[in-house]
């Protein structure tokens, strides 16, 4: 621990850019614990404090920036790898999302708090459009804040930080133990998690080649796209005739009576597992609609099928549904408008 806090000490300005950065850019990193330490040492004069703002935003910019230029450049491809290699994917992008659209620039401030979502705001806001300046001064913001955050925690309870880490040298071995295994509890908490939402989830769905057959007839399927405007901003592509409606709409029973409940119903998304559609399918079923189903793979198997799409129009009916004054009967007069658009018969 001696040798610890002695290298910290020498290296802390690169110590705390390396960490930032690391963080910013997804790694497990104690970048936290870091910044509080290096408050600790702020305040007994072994750190600049000027230097460590300037190294931890330094940092911050450089990992989020890149985030954000590939989400500019690739769009909806790069958001979904990433969602795929979070330890939380069918929430990932939609907290994202929700994030991005709801406060705009200030969500970057957020997303530095909250696990889960810090390495996907940026690329999200480049996906959505958000010009380089205006990241770029939130983004400092937000980073001048975080790094503050925790340096002034470790400014403030100096003493006890102290205290922490001499109890950690005491301990040795025990204290490694004891982080190894809060890291591995946490792991399991969340896979568990993980496990019990795909099984809330697991429904029978239908096919590509199924929808497109259905399409084909007298009476083809109600075909709805849950994805928020966020994703159909990022991707305007959809299934031909499909009528967007979000996930949070159907399940604020929005829809109540709007729906022929004798007519199959097909909800696709961009999620992994299907997610959005398969709980926008379970809501529409408790609703009495019991022909609803997901579609599997949702609209990237509907073009890697090779099957034909549509661009959403600008007015889209989540922008109508989503209003206060949002109606049921509202909502069934936008479903039968996209009854009557061609495409939905091909």
């Amino acid at each position: 621990m001696a040798q610890l806090m002695t290298l910290m000490i020498e290296n802390a300005l690169a110590l705390i850019f390396g960490v930032s950065l690391a963080a910013r850019l997804g790694l497990p990193v104690p970048a936290a614990p870091v910044l509080v330490v290096a408050g600790a040492l702020v305040s007994i004069g072994q750190v600049s404090l000027p230097g460590a703002l300037l190294v931890a935003v330094l940092g911050n910019l450089i990992g989020d920036g890149a985030w954000f230029y590939a989400g500019r450049r690739y769009g909806h491809r790069f958001m979904r790898l990433l969602c795929r290699i979070s330890l939380s994917p069918d929430s990932c992008v939609r907290r994202s999302k929700s994030l991005i659209t709801r406060w705009g620039g200030l969500s970057l401030l957020a997303a530095k708090f909250v696990p889960g979502v810090s390495v996907v705001a940026p690329p999200m806001a480049g996906a959505l459009g958000m010009s380089s300046l205006r990241f770029v001064l939130f983004e400092v913001g937000a980073a001048l804040v975080w790094a503050g955050v925790f340096l002034g925690l470790g400014y403030a309870f100096r003493d006890s930080v102290q205290s922490v880490l001499n109890g950690l040298a005491d301990a040795g071995g025990v204290a490694t133990l004891l982080v190894v295994g809060a890291v591995l509890a946490t792991l399991a908490v969340r896979y568990g998690r993980r496990r019990r939402f795909i099984q809330l989830t697991r429904m029978p769905r239908i096919s590509v080649n199924e929808l497109y057959d259905l399409m084909g007839t007298e009476t083809p399927p109600l075909v709805i796209d849950v994805r928020g405007n966020a994703s159909i901003q990022i991707d305007p592509r959809r299934i031909p005739g499909a009528l967007p409606l979000s996930l949070k709409d159907i399940q604020h029973r929005r829809t109540a009576n709007a729906f022929d409940g004798a007519r199959d119903v097909v909800l696709y998304c961009d999620c992994p597992n299907d997610v959005s559609a398969a709980l926008a399918a379970g809501a529409l079923a408790a609703q009495g609609v019991p022909r609803a189903r997901p579609l599997a793979g949702g609209l990237d198997a509907w073009v890697a099928g090779g099957r034909p799409t549509s661009l959403h129009a600008t007015a889209t009916v989540e922008r109508r549904a989503g209003a206060p004054d949002a109606t049921a009967g509202a909502i069934a007069d936008a479903i039968a408008d996209a009854t009557a658009l061609p495409g939905v018969n091909p």
